[in-house]
């Protein structure tokens, strides 16, 4: 490289019209899944005090909620369901006429063309929280799995164009992918939440989804946040068992992670901005510590320079109705 001045790097920041054409990173809606929390048996919003513009969306009011979200220029969505009929198996999500698949339905009636993507666990549809079934006190791996196939099967049959487990129990996504080619959806990809840690980001969703745990936690299943060459492995073991994408879950706190995974991996790889992410950036854009804008395009940014192809984030449908 040639000293200064003959290499002179502002050069090409010069104008707005010259920094965008030397831009490396882009991110545009065709990169974002927006995430949407469904209760059933409720007449209107319930705001969540601790994600700022976010509500549960009562069931009744789903499709126009979802149309509404189309048209503003959404183009995936992840769902996520409230269950008042929960059990010590969470069996309501693998029903025919359970919530899961009642969401789904309803999401494709509503916007066809929309991606709709169910996350498959059980943490909202069991009566103890925990994303299985519990044997002598602690969750039982392959009693889940078998569920796990069961919840797959059946959402796909409603119209699931992404199967999203995100439990983490071993095998799943082998089990999983079984379970969608014997009952004929073959061409319905899969999309591991294969690196999730045991974060304390999770916060906020807990309350929003209502499965907060009680003098308990998940550590017996999902990652401790300190393990970076684990995570790798979780993300290289459920592409070896079939998954068609892969995913780190949170997004910021893991950027180490989510790099190594995209140098040993060509799969599409996706970064979930979660609830406590979102969280921290409205509460100080309220509190007038940061600018909100900039600083949501500069993580996205962030979370698309670190390899990810796509972005889960609550703040999608901001972003496509106000051009950030």
């Amino acid at each position: 490289m040639q000293a200064f001045p003959a290499t002179r790097l502002r050069r090409l920041r010069g104008t707005e019209a010259l920094r965008g054409l030397v831009c490396e990173t882009r991110v545009t809606m065709d990169d974002l899944i927006y995430p949407i929390f469904v209760e059933e048996a409720i007449d209107a919003p319930v705001p969540i005090s601790s994600m700022p513009g976010v509500s549960r969306i009562p069931e009744r009011d789903l499709e126009r909620a979802v149309a509404a979200i189309a048209r503003d220029g959404v183009k995936a969505l992840m769902l996520f369901g409230i269950s008042h009929r929960k059990d010590d198996t969470g069996s309501d999500a693998w029903r025919e006429d359970g919530l899961v698949a009642r969401m789904v339905r309803a999401a494709k009636r509503a916007a066809p063309e929309l991606v709709v993507i169910p996350d498959i666990c059980f943490c909202e549809y069991t009566d103890h929280g925990h994303c299985g079934v519990i044997a002598h006190g602690r969750v039982d791996n392959d009693a889940t799995v078998a569920n796990l196939a069961r919840q797959a099967v059946n959402t796909a049959n409603a119209g699931a164009d992404i199967i999203a487990p995100s439990a983490m129990m071993d095998g799943q996504i082998a089990a999983i992918r079984a379970a969608l080619d014997g009952g004929g959806h073959a061409h319905t990809p899969v999309m591991a939440y294969s690196t999730k840690f045991a974060s304390a980001f999770y916060g906020p969703f807990r309350a929003a989804s209502g499965c907060d745990l009680k003098g308990s936690d998940r550590k017996t299943y999902q990652m401790d946040p300190m393990n970076g060459r684990e995570a790798i492995r979780e993300s290289m073991l459920d592409e070896a068992e079939g998954a068609d994408m892969l995913m780190v879950k949170p997004g910021l706190p893991y950027l180490d992670v989510l790099a190594r995974i995209r140098e040993r991996t060509l799969l599409p790889l996706a970064v979930y901005q979660v609830s406590g992410e979102y969280a921290m950036i409205k509460l100080a854009a309220a509190a007038g510590a940061i600018d909100e804008r900039p600083v949501v395009r500069e993580t996205l940014g962030a979370f698309k320079r670190a390899g990810a192809d796509l972005i889960l984030t609550y703040f999608a449908r901001d972003i496509a109705t106000q051009g950030w």
